[in-house]
């Protein structure tokens, strides 16, 4: 571990950052030994084995600064003077050409497979082998050890790597904003995730996307639009994904190359290391991987249900989407739901089987993926085998009841009641109820049903019997819950019901914006959606804590994206 900066004392220049520089994933794996040394390796070609690729960063041209995360900066032990230095604007927007020793002047890019709810696909690689599926525009330049978390950051457009697939290797500033915010706002949400360091962008760089006309009720994108080039920094504990070691994996299976298996074993043994480190290393390999199948099962069900919990949708949650660490990465076509719909999905590319409620499925997929992934490492151990059987299988089971606790919390009951819970989606979906208000109107323990109009869709005054059926519920609820401190209770609550949430119809106008060289709404959707629980203004509750307006429902690039970024 390489020496850290003194507790209370600012990290105020690049130089002092580079002293907590320690690069164990490139020094511990083994990179492609037909890459290039100089990084200088940008054009899509099969990688056979070796855990990464070195290839440099594409820098942006004439970077401007966008925004930082101030609360990330301060947890880091960051000067927020860094954010604007120019020495560190330049690394962060991709030119490390110059970067202050130990740093080093190459970043790494990894490949991963992939496979789709529990399907196995190679096609998608451009050489139909599954050799050249990877990190196409994200590119890790740092690794280090900063107030006692080991931590690595990644340029997310950061250019060309040897898996762009033809592709330009670029974000643009609409998706950067997106993603920015996002992570941050589900940290503040109390959800594991990966973190946002910095933005910038450039307004001399433009790559052509394909999007939707104004006002637009299409599926599929029907222009190509020129956007500004951006470069997010995205923070991790690793980037290692189950997509990773199913490649390894799968190679392994295969006996693709004589290395096979002892690159799957350093790659499972780098994951312990890196993001279950309570497992102790001097056990048997084969004890390893089930401590930590175990671990990922656990962190993964808690995850998944803490989606659902503050109305999260992945809309695209293939295993090289999913992180082998347990937290949530990649921000592409996500979004936090308006009015409840079980099957509501935000991505236009991917159907029911990654909609808001289908995630728990959807993550029992990867768990099996990760599991399939592990098998080779136990052959031979019959007894291992068994018990990794059993954690496929047992999957299921560890999902209900994260479901259960969550559910049982979020209605603020001590004991679950499923009759409740399935007359409360019933009533949500004949209603057309605002899942996010609804759940944080309820947090006030109301009296009376008048009380969750704010949360409905639509006038249902004149509508006795739903009314009605509304008033059994909230009286059935009422009789369950702990009347002794109604007060203590409401609070509770609303600690699980957040008041805030990063809709996409308030992204929108923030990108659209920043896109003009405005930041304001930006600046201001960072300090709102960074403190989602509390009551905030009246002003900031007037303007985000609302229903969707009416005119952006299906509308285009608001009530549904593609994965165009």
């Amino acid at each position: 571990m390489k020496s850290e900066i003194k507790k209370n004392t600012k990290i105020e220049t690049l130089n002092e950052l580079s002293k907590l520089a320690d690069y164990s994933f490139v020094d511990f794996l083994d990179a492609d030994p037909k890459g290039r040394v100089d990084g200088e390796d940008y054009s899509p070609r099969q990688v056979f084995n070796g855990h990464y690729v070195l290839v440099n960063p594409t820098p942006i041209k004439n970077p401007i600064y966008i925004a930082h995360s101030s609360k990330f900066f301060e947890e880091l032990g960051l000067s927020e003077t860094l954010a604007n230095k120019q020495d560190f604007m330049k690394m962060f927007s991709g030119d490390i050409s110059n970067v202050p020793k130990p740093l080093r002047k190459v970043g790494w890019a990894t490949g991963y497979a992939l496979s789709i709810y529990g399907t196995e696909y190679y096609e998608q690689c451009p050489f139909s082998t599954g050799n050249g599926y990877g990190d196409g525009r994200a590119i890790s330049i740092f690794e280090g050890v900063i107030n006692n978390q080991r931590l690595e950051m990644q340029l997310k457009g950061g250019g060309r790597t040897p898996y762009c697939r033809g592709a330009d290797g670029r974000a643009v500033l609409r998706s950067s904003v997106r993603e920015f915010l996002a992570q941050e706002h589900m940290n503040a949400l109390r959800i594991p995730t990966s973190r946002s360091l910095t933005l910038y962008a450039s307004k001399n760089e433009y790559v052509r996307r394909p999007w939707f006309l104004n006002d637009s009720y299409s599926r599929d994108p029907e222009v190509m639009i020129d956007e500004d080039v951006a470069i997010t920094t995205r923070v991790a504990s690793s980037f290692l994904r189950v997509g990773q070691l199913e490649l390894f994996g799968r190679r392994a299976r295969k006996s693709e190359h004589p290395k096979a298996q002892e690159e799957l074993r350093k790659i499972v043994e780098h994951l312990i290391n890196r993001e279950y480190s309570d497992i102790d290393t001097k056990l048997p390999l084969e004890e390893k991987v089930i401590l930590l199948v175990k671990e990922f099962q656990k962190r993964l069900t808690s995850l998944v249900a803490n989606w659902i919990r503050v109305g999260y949708c992945q809309g695209n949650f293939n295993s090289d989407n999913c992180a082998a660490g347990g937290f949530t990465l990649d921000y592409g076509p996500f979004g936090f739901i308006d009015m409840f719909d079980s099957k509501y999905q935000p991505w236009t590319g991917g159907g029911v089987h990654f909609s808001f409620f289908n995630q728990p499925k959807a993550a029992h997929k990867n768990f099996e993926m990760l599991c399939i992934a592990l098998q080779p490492l136990l052959f031979g151990d019959k007894e291992k085998l068994e018990q990794l059987s059993y954690l496929r299988d047992n999957f299921e089971e560890e999902m209900e009841t994260k479901l259960i606790n969550m559910w049982s919390s979020k209605l603020g009951l001590k004991t679950f009641n499923e009759e409740l819970l399935s007359e409360l989606f019933i009533l949500m979906m004949e209603t057309s109820v605002d899942y996010t208000i609804f759940f944080r109107e309820l947090s006030n323990i109301p009296q009376d049903i008048s009380e969750l109009f704010k949360s409905f869709y639509k006038d249902h005054t004149g509508n006795k019997e739903l009314l009605q059926s509304w008033s059994k519920w909230l009286e059935k609820w009422r009789l369950l819950i702990d009347a002794s401190n109604m007060e203590e209770l409401s609070k509770q609550m609303k600690q699980i019901n957040q008041k805030y949430s990063l809709r996409e119809w308030f992204l929108v106008p923030a990108y659209k914006e920043a896109q003009k060289g405005k930041y304001s709404l930006l600046r201001e959707l960072q300090e709102v959606m960074n403190d989602p629980y509390s009551e905030q203004s009246n002003k900031t509750e007037e303007k985000y804590y609302k229903q969707k307006p009416k005119e952006f429902f299906k509308i285009a690039g608001i009530s549904h994206i593609s994965c165009s970024s």
